[in-house]
């Protein structure tokens, strides 16, 4: 008799038990309200979690787009740039939440996913590379016709005249960084070889229509494919800065151990077409001038190779 009301007592705590919800099925804002979540992004920032997670909750309710998107891939795409330190204001420029369209063909239908994507700003490559100390100067700009007076590829000399500007249309980007070992690199892409680039790695099925970040702020965007570019082929790469170039513009979620995967099933991937400020013009004249100087009647460049 004793065992069976044990029995019968086990039964019913089960029951009374609360049932584990299924992360997936939660919206954005139950799923930020959790224990769990809470817990996670403090033992990323600890006292700064809080303020981040508050600038999250904002970003996404500022944004319909972004809203609709799968929270998972919303807080896994904020998860990657708390873990890099990175803020997610879009108006700061150092990184981005962006939702995007994802198409998977499943059998022989197409199945449409709404997901958001974790993309760097240029801001923020420059920012990862400071934290290594190791760099005395670090920048990149954009190029106007009439700018460059010379560039020579093989001893990567660059000639630059910030005066010399004539008109309005970019040519192409120049980046330079310059180590605390005396170790200099200059790289000067064309606005073709930008658009090649651009071209070659567009995921949707329209290969040369503008979208997205690019469509919004292609100067920047091309700013940031040089500094990458450069940074992961001849600069330090440190941890964070590998960890960068591996996840930028990538969407991330978590899987059955709680762990953070990039997906992989992506076979076509297109930002979503809106009247939205996802990826907003950051733009300071006199910071841009001050920026250029840099460049400004020097003569740039390392034949080390």
């Amino acid at each position: 008799m004793g065992t069976t009301d044990s029995l019968k007592n086990q039964l019913q705590q089960q029951d009374n038990a609360p049932q584990q919800a299924d992360p997936s099925k939660l919206g954005f804002k139950t799923l930020m309200s959790t224990p769990g979540m809470k817990k996670r992004f403090n033992e990323v920032l600890n006292e700064r979690s809080e303020q981040f997670m508050s600038s999250l909750m904002t970003l996404v309710s500022g944004d319909d787009y972004l809203a609709k998107a799968e929270p998972m891939t919303i807080i896994a795409s904020a998860m990657k740039a708390a873990t890099m330190d990175l803020p997610i204001d879009k108006n700061l420029g150092y990184a981005y939440i962006v939702p995007f369209n994802r198409s998977e063909k499943i059998g022989n239908q197409w199945v449409q996913h709404n997901e958001a994507q974790f993309i760097i700003g240029y801001k923020g490559y420059i920012q990862l590379a400071q934290r290594s100390g190791q760099y005395k100067a670090l920048n990149a700009i954009a190029v106007y016709e009439g700018q460059m007076v010379d560039w020579n590829p093989l001893t990567e000399e660059f000639t630059f005249s910030y005066e010399g500007k004539i008109s309005d249309e970019v040519i192409g980007y120049v980046g330079f960084f310059e180590l605390l070992n005396g170790f200099k690199k200059t790289v000067y892409w064309t606005k073709q070889e930008v658009e090649e680039h651009r071209i070659s790695n567009n995921k949707n099925r329209e290969k040369t229509k503008l979208t997205g970040a690019w469509k919004d702020n292609y100067d920047q965007m091309a700013i940031k494919t040089v500094l990458r570019n450069m940074l992961s082929k001849w600069g330090i790469l440190s941890i964070e800065m590998q960890s960068a170039v591996t996840s930028d513009e990538k969407v991330f979620r978590y899987d059955d151990k709680n762990d953070l995967i990039e997906e992989t099933k992506i076979d076509e991937m297109e930002p979503i077409e809106q009247e939205r400020k996802e990826v907003e013009k950051v733009e300071d004249e006199q910071n841009e001038e001050v920026q250029q100087e840099l460049f400004n009647d020097k003569k740039l460049g390392d034949i080390t190779k």
